[in-house]
């Protein structure tokens, strides 16, 4: 029970600290707009960057909409499920699905984000920001927190399936 109130803890903090980019986001849009349509210049490094919080905002948030269970989902029987039955289909679900895919993206992202380190690729536009291959660690970063995630699903299903719904 502590590990999970620890990993969730986390998971929370990262999430909520995450979402202050999408102030950001539309702040640095705003900016860009005045800037093209009332001066009539153009920042590729200010567009870029807001895809870089974009990408943010999506790849380590996930495993924060998943705490809160706010992916989308088709319940047409989960929601009607009892605690304990909801448990086992999360509980299975985070084994035999979740699970494997983070893994295999973890796994396969692997390389590709190693091959960005090793050359500190950069943004192909001129003017563009420098730290490619800091965003395209995020395509790590993302399983491993929702590896952590899932497992406190997986703790706090377990609790619920042993011990009925004291979580």
């Amino acid at each position: 029970m502590r590990l999970q109130n620890t990993i969730e803890s986390f998971i929370d903090w990262t999430g909520r600290t995450v979402s202050w980019l999408t102030l950001f986001m539309v702040l640095v849009t705003a900016v860009i707009v005045l800037l093209r349509y009332g001066f009539d210049i153009g920042s590729i490094a200010l567009q870029e960057s807001v895809n870089y919080m974009h990408a943010m905002v999506f790849l380590i948030g996930a495993a924060y909409t998943l705490k809160y269970n706010e992916h989308v989902r088709v319940d047409i029987f989960y929601a009607e499920f009892s605690p304990r039955k909801k448990a086992w289909v999360d509980l299975l679900g985070s084994l035999f699905i979740l699970l494997p895919v983070m893994v295999f993206i973890f796994w396969i992202g692997w390389e590709y984000v190693v091959e960005s380190w090793q050359v500190k690729e950069g943004s192909r536009e001129a003017g563009g920001l420098p730290g490619v291959f800091l965003i395209k660690s995020l395509i790590l970063i993302m399983p491993v927190l929702l590896l952590l995630q899932t497992l406190a699903m997986a703790l706090r299903s377990i609790t619920i399936i042993r011990n009925g719904d004291q979580s």
